[in-house]
This record gives structure tokens, C-alpha cells and sequence, in this order.
């Protein structure tokens, strides 16, 4: 019977230690952002482990340590993480040359959306980046304002009719040089018949997969916290503010000029909380 009883004790034991590895697994990283307006304080989502595990790097490597907020916006975000660009008189403490890469999207959408205090990585536009890869280093957070249901929709209206357009466009330019013949050639009926069946293509694959409409989650958080919901799906969104949201609204609305802050705005620096 002892030998019984101990053997199950052991057997609890393990369990415990078990379920204690995998709830310390599921927890998630928390940073602290130490700026020169305040501390904002975000958890690193665990379904973006690649952008996570490389903000805990470059934060750990001092990359971030005394550069700017370089591009601010009122009503929408803050964005910085460019090692390139530091603050009046800190030097460059690391090799910039060895950041410029870039990660793999990570789009958990709709899991992840642009609410305010979003913390997502910044890109290339689509035109020179169709996979959405982000920027190794830069990332946003956003500040955001509210939608009522009305202003969603016609969001989304503008943003499938974008859609269209970019289809559009580049169905277009695969017959550049047969348009410019038409016009050349003064064939006005069949070059508009041309941008007409063009235009119906680009309508047609679109319908097939149409942007995703806002759910019921999102329509109350932009309608109550706000945020920025015409990014949605189109950038990586891996982590969220949940400290001091207020230092990102008061850094959002500095005077700028062309999106830059005509006074330093500095993040000294950037500490992963273990």
C-alpha cells in the first residue's frame, strides 16, 4: 500500500510540474517602452512567434535605445523603430545595415485587428511587397478613432471598390502595349471595349474573394475604443498596449510637420519583462 501511495504521489507531482510548464508556455511576454513622454507597457501575442521572438531580440540587442518616433499621426498611430535614426546626440550603437531585413507576414486576421493600442510592424506597400512581409525593425501603434456602423460600412465599400481598382490596374498593364496601339491607331470603340471586359475580370475576382467583412467584435470595439480599421488584414498585428495608452494619444498629437514631430519624441528605451 505505501509503495501504492508514493507511487501516486509521484504521479501528482509530475502532473503538477506539467501543467505548470505549459501555462508558463502559454503566457505571454510582456515589454515595457520607455519613451520620453512615458512608459507603454504591450504583451507579444504567441500566434506571431516570429515577430514576437524578433522584438524580444532586437529590444535585448539595444536596437531600439534612444531613437525616434519618426512618423506620427494624428488620430491613427505612432511609429517608429528605425535604428537609423537617433535621438540629438546619441550615437549609433549598432550596425543598422544588419537590420535591414524583413519577417514573414503573420496575419492573424480577424483574431488580430487594428483596434487602438494595435501593436503591428510596419512595410512596403503591396506594389513592391505582395506577400505583406514587414519591416525587421519598425513597428506602430495605434491611437485611432471611432466608427459608427454607417462609417464601417462605407469603409468597407471604399475598400472593395480600392480592390477593384488595384486588380484592375494591374490586369492593365499586361496590355500596355496593346492599348497604346488602339490609341496610336485611333481604335476608340475597341479600346474601350478592352478596359470594359478588363474592368469586368477585375470585378469577377474580387466577388470570388472579397475582403472579409467586419464582425461583430469589431464593429463594437471601433465604435467604442476606436482604432484603425482600414488596415485590417493587410499588416501583421502582434501585440496590443496594456499600459499607458495615454502616452501613445498624448505622442499622437504633437505638432508635426509632413508626419514628423517638430520636437524629439524619443523612445530611450525598449526592456522585455521577465
Amino acid at each position: 500500500m505505501k509503495i501504492r501511495k508514493i507511487a501516486f504521489i509521484v504521479s501528482c507531482l509530475a502532473l503538477c510540474a506539467c501543467g505548470t510548464q505549459k501555462n508558463k508556455a502559454m503566457e505571454e511576454t510582456e515589454v515595457l517602452i520607455e519613451t520620453s513622454m512615458g512608459d507603454i507597457r504591450v504583451k507579444l501575442y504567441n500566434d506571431t512567434p516570429k515577430h514576437r521572438d524578433n522584438f524580444i531580440k532586437l529590444a535585448k540587442a539595444g536596437v531600439y535605445d534612444n531613437i525616434l518616433f519618426h512618423r506620427v499621426v494624428r488620430g491613427f498611430m505612432v511609429q517608429t523603430g528605425d535604428p537609423r535614426l537617433k535621438a540629438a546626440g546619441a550615437p549609433l550603437t549598432v550596425d543598422t545595415a544588419a537590420y535591414n531585413y524583413t519577417l514573414p507576414a503573420e496575419i492573424r486576421y480577424p483574431a488580430h485587428f487594428h483596434k487602438q493600442g494595435a501593436l503591428a510592424a510596419a512595410r512596403m506597400g503591396d506594389d513592391v511587397n505582395p506577400d505583406k512581409e514587414s519591416s525587421g525593425t519598425q513597428f506602430y501603434i495605434v491611437t485611432g478613432k471611432t466608427y459608427t456602423a454607417g462609417a464601417l460600412m462605407e469603409l468597407y465599400s471604399a475598400i472593395y471598390q480600392s480592390r477593384v481598382d488595384a486588380v484592375g490596374e494591374k490586369l492593365a498593364r499586361k496590355h500596355m502595349k496593346e492599348m497604346y496601339m488602339m490609341r496610336r491607331n485611333g481604335e476608340a470603340e475597341k479600346l474601350q471595349a478592352l478596359k470594359d471586359s478588363l474592368l469586368r475580370e477585375a470585378e469577377n475576382e474580387v466577388a470570388a474573394h472579397p475582403p472579409m467583412p467586419f464582425n461583430e467584435t469589431q464593429k463594437q470595439v471601433y465604435a467604442t475604443r476606436g482604432g484603425a480599421p482600414h488596415l485590417d488584414g493587410e499588416y501583421t498585428v502582434f501585440g496590443e498596449v496594456v499600459k499607458g495608452i495615454h502616452v501613445a494619444e498624448a505622442i499622437a498629437n504633437v505638432r508635426t510637420s509632413k508626419e514628423r514631430p517638430l520636437q524629439e519624441v524619443v523612445v530611450r528605451k525598449v526592456t522585455v519583462l521577465e
